[in-house]
């Protein structure tokens, strides 16, 4: 299948205080969110992982990494050096994220569960603890493998509401596993403006120029309502609120089924622009329901985008978890859901860090928005830019 959707929820968060860290974290996890979706857009099939939850947890692990290893986990996913600006922008950006008396649902969690007996640097679990909200959980990996993955994939599936199921499959989890750093994420909002059911209708859906299948197209045509719009050469721009007006969702629909074009503006300083550019109008809108899930078993890609280190047995260093230079990143493991209809979008995303032992080796009048071929959505708080999930639908119809 072709390409024909990107998917990217976006959170932005207030200014007013923390601006100048916080908006560094937020800028490192939208380039991040660049870099790696330009990885998989080759990729036939639907595409969507949540880049703030693969930050998360690498920066977990970057706070124990020492030396060449730290300086490539950086590099890619291009953390702020400081330390009290990178610490106290992951704290802010958490605790808004969590904040109470929302009208939309989004959460978002940290766990470490560590082998029982196996001892971490008190300075290091309070460091987690303090700046991303980490509490260890002993478990007996050594011993019983197989419970402590169902722990800890029971724990994911509360955090994401069932929706992220079997995170780590069997045989991932053995006795050399020392560590695992989980994250998770969720969120659930409704639109300002709900989509009638009774006006979806099933349409054509254009896969490919000469790929077409039946969709369920939702309309929207409120006379009274207006919507944040734009238009260049290449693209629709189209801003669409979730209830509360703290969020909403980033429509990038390419003229003439030319998914580059799209694809191109998968850049934090040109969806800068393109926000910049918006303005109300009235539009007409059409866009597909789509479900889906997607697994990516992540150690290669880091790999190739530059921190081979961390997964090397030989030459990782996370001495500064343990005070050794005994631990390795044997594997990243990363699942996303969304589910966009009528009501409004639910998305959730996890992602598991999995450190062995370094013993033996593991490897005017409307405008008519018609989207019916491939086009990019993002969902943002509308304030700073911080990307959330990111994706591609290649086929809306595909589970």
């Amino acid at each position: 299948m072709k390409k024909v959707i990107i998917a990217v929820i976006l959170m932005l968060l207030p200014l007013a205080c923390f601006a100048q860290g916080q908006n560094s974290v937020v800028s490192a996890n939208n380039q991040f969110a660049s870099e790696l979706y330009s990885r998989y857009q080759a990729k036939d099939g639907n595409i969507f992982f949540s880049p703030y939850s693969i930050s998360s947890a690498l920066a977990i692990a970057y706070e124990g990494a020492r030396g060449q290893t730290a300086d490539q986990i950086q590099a890619v996913f291009h953390f702020p050096k400081d330390n009290s600006i990178r610490r106290e922008s992951f704290l802010n950006i958490g605790n808004e994220i969590n904040k109470q008396d929302k009208q939309y649902r989004l959460k978002a969690a940290n766990a470490l569960w560590a082998q029982k007996d196996f001892t971490f640097l008190s300075d290091y679990l309070g460091l987690i603890r303090k700046y991303y909200g980490v509490n260890a959980t002993n478990l007996d990996f050594v011993n019983d493998a197989e419970n402590s993955r169902i722990t800890i994939n029971n724990w994911v599936e509360e955090q994401t509401d069932n929706k992220i199921q079997n995170l780590i499959p069997a045989g991932i989890l053995n006795h050399m596993t020392r560590l695992v750093i989980t994250n998770a994420i969720y969120f659930k909002g409704k639109w300002a403006d709900r989509f009638d059911k009774n006006n979806t209708k099933e349409k054509d859906f254009k896969v490919s120029p000469g790929t077409v299948v039946r969709a369920h197209m939702m309309k929207l045509t409120d006379k009274e309502a207006k919507f944040n719009y734009a238009e260049t050469d290449n693209l629709q721009v189209l801003e669409i609120p979730y209830e509360g007006n703290e969020l909403s969702m980033l429509i990038l629909l390419p003229k003439d089924n030319n998914l580059e074009a799209a694809q191109r503006a998968v850049d934090p300083e040109k969806l800068a622009e393109l926000k910049n550019s918006l303005k109300k109008q009235r539009v007409d809108i059409y866009i597909p329901k789509f479900k889906f899930q997607a697994k990516y078993f992540m150690a290669e890609d880091l790999k190739e985008m530059g921190m081979p280190i961390a997964f090397s047995l030989l030459e990782a260093d996370f001495s500064g978890m343990t005070g050794k230079n005994d631990l390795y990143i044997g594997e990243v493991i990363h699942q996303a859901f969304v589910d966009v209809n009528e009501e409004g979008t639910e998305a959730s995303a996890a992602t598991a860090a999995i450190m062995y032992a370094k013993s033996i080796v593991f490897p005017g009048t409307p405008k008519i928005f018609n989207a019916d071929h491939p086009f990019i959505f993002i969902i943002q708080e509308r304030a700073s830019g911080n990307i959330l999930f990111i994706g591609r639908v290649s086929d809306p119809t595909r589970a």
